[in-house]
């Protein structure tokens, strides 16, 4: 009725185009996700020190990297950074846009996991900190034993969804010529003569992964509200 002919979307069409670009979608989400974390929790405990030295430039960052689009710090970073950079990472040469792609998204997804991370250290009632302070904890050891674990638990269902949300944005490495999910089924629709048939099928793919992660990420979220 539409015209549109899936056939041409075999297995070895899929296992030489498309797979590489899932493989690298996936890489890149994991990895931002663990540095974006990592960076997060650092900036949010900077925001909550108490003392300004520390709070205003990781307020500065953070406000900075939300009123940003992904798209344009992706395109400064891998237009800005010297192509000398590159040549200190492995093959970085033949790979400037996977690496140029992995240390923007940490960069900016900390912005965002940080603001989760301060919301939910922030959901744990002062008088834990307060006994912990009792108990003679300094500073460091009142977070890491008593509040961030708690805080990871609260903030788990939105670390994921924000993750599923990173997911989708790992399209935008387009831009830089990086090869993602979507740059194999854009391939393989231009070779083939299908472009119409590769987007759809790639909307499809997309949505079936976001969905099933999203409802992973409800069950949890009831799993824990039961818990508690």
């Amino acid at each position: 009725m539409f015209g549109l002919d899936l056939t041409f979307l075999d297995w070895d069409i899929i296992r030489k185009f498309v797979l590489g670009g899932f493989w690298f979608s996936v890489q890149l989400t994991v990895v931002a996700t663990l540095g974006g974390v990592l960076v997060g929790t650092l900036l949010a405990l900077m925001r909550l020190s108490g003392k300004q030295v520390l709070m205003l430039p990781a307020t500065i960052y953070v406000n900075g990297m939300r009123s940003v689009p992904l798209v344009m710090v992706i395109l400064w970073f891998f237009l800005l950074v010297p192509s000398a950079f590159y040549t200190y990472l492995p093959d970085g040469a033949n790979h400037r846009a996977e690496y140029s792609a992995f240390i923007t998204f940490i960069a900016f997804e900390a912005a965002y996991f940080s603001e989760i991370m301060r919301a939910g250290i922030q959901s744990i009632p002062r008088g834990q900190v307060f006994a912990g302070q009792a108990l003679g904890m300094t500073y460091g050891q009142n977070m890491r034993l008593v509040v961030l674990p708690q805080a990871f638990r609260n903030m788990l269902p939105v670390l994921l969804t924000q993750t599923i949300i990173l997911f989708q944005d790992t399209s935008l490495v387009y831009a830089i010529g990086a090869y993602d999910l979507l740059k194999g089924f854009t391939n393989a629709g231009k070779i083939y003569g299908r472009p119409e048939e590769a987007y759809l099928l790639a909307a499809v793919v997309y949505f079936v992964i976001c969905f099933a992660l999203s409802w992973t990420v409800k069950r949890l979220q009831a799993r824990i509200a039961i818990v508690r």
